[in-house]
């Protein structure tokens, strides 16, 4: 099989990601700057632009019914996703419209908010390391747009993984579940992703704290009161450290972590609901 040349990164590189079809490169540096390949243009990059003033930590596109757009992860602890979202290192979310998808230049502020149930209280600027958010996969004309987000940073209140949901009456942006029992909220999140939902009654998202990860099931309809069921199914352990990236494969069965110990972790929950390591690929090893 002939080999080809796809993208010529050149030093400085920090990280990269595929898009779903695997025909987009997006790679982050270390100078703040995002470049986008195209497997089918020259090694160098179509688009280049800078993102950020520091470096760029980790890059992800997000699913392809919200168009090419791409999140990334600033060592200053920002986190910005570019085609909707940008979570800023203060704790504060801001969420953008492209006012054409045609013009990916023209951008309108749709809504800021912080990172907080409370509506009230209001907390300084806490000092953040990383954000991870998920988008959630099921959308549709029938489905509100919503998305989970959850930092590591020095202040608690900012931490927990959340579940925000956009409300069409009145055109904002609402907390939906806190997912964390008592005992567990405020513990710094290292990433998040939320399960593709194949016909569950559920859905499914994962969170990686320092405890472990966290598997979570969160009811479709709301209960009498308005809120969201949830229930924590599992708490899964074997990384030896950080848990560094989660990711669900397309079915929503199976979830693929990676940790700081150079270990590649698939779970699976067995036909009782009994979530266990399915299998473990060890990167450290070198053929």
């Amino acid at each position: 099989m002939a080999e080809r040349q796809v993208a010529e990164l050149g030093a400085g590189a920090a990280c990269v990601g595929w898009n779903h079809c695997g025909r987009r490169l997006a790679a982050g540096a270390v100078d703040g700057f995002v470049s986008v390949y195209d497997s089918q243009s020259q090694p160098s990059p179509s688009s280049k632009w800078q993102a950020h003033e520091h470096a760029i930590l980790n890059i992800v596109w997000l699913p392809p019914d919200y168009g090419d757009a791409i999140a990334c992860v600033c060592a200053d602890g920002t986190l910005s996703l570019w085609e909707e979202v940008t979570a800023y290192s203060d704790g504060q979310v801001k969420v953008y419209e492209l006012l054409d998808s045609l013009e990916l230049d023209k951008w309108q502020l749709q809504a800021e908010f912080q990172n907080i149930t409370d509506p009230v209280s209001r907390s300084g600027k806490p000092a953040c390391t990383s954000a991870s958010i998920a988008w959630s996969p099921r959308r549709g004309e029938s489905q509100q747009a919503s998305f989970a987000i959850g930092f590591n940073s020095d202040s608690p209140n900012f931490n927990s993984c959340k579940i925000w949901e956009f409300e069409e009456a009145h055109q904002r942006w609402l907390p939906l579940v806190e997912l964390g029992s008592p005992q567990d909220k405020g513990d710094i999140v290292h990433a998040v992703a939320w399960a593709p939902n194949i016909g569950r009654p559920y859905e499914i998202i994962a969170v990686a704290t320092c405890k472990g990860i966290a598997i979570w099931h969160i009811g479709l309809s709301a209960e009498s009161d308005g809120s969201l069921s949830t229930e924590n199914v599992a708490v899964l352990s074997g990384h030896d450290g950080e848990v560094l990236q989660l990711e669900w494969d397309m079915g929503g069965m199976t979830l693929a972590s990676t940790g700081g110990d150079g270990m590649v972790k698939l779970w699976q929950a067995n036909l009782n609901g009994v979530w266990h390591e399915q299998a473990v690929l060890d990167c450290n090893v070198s053929h």
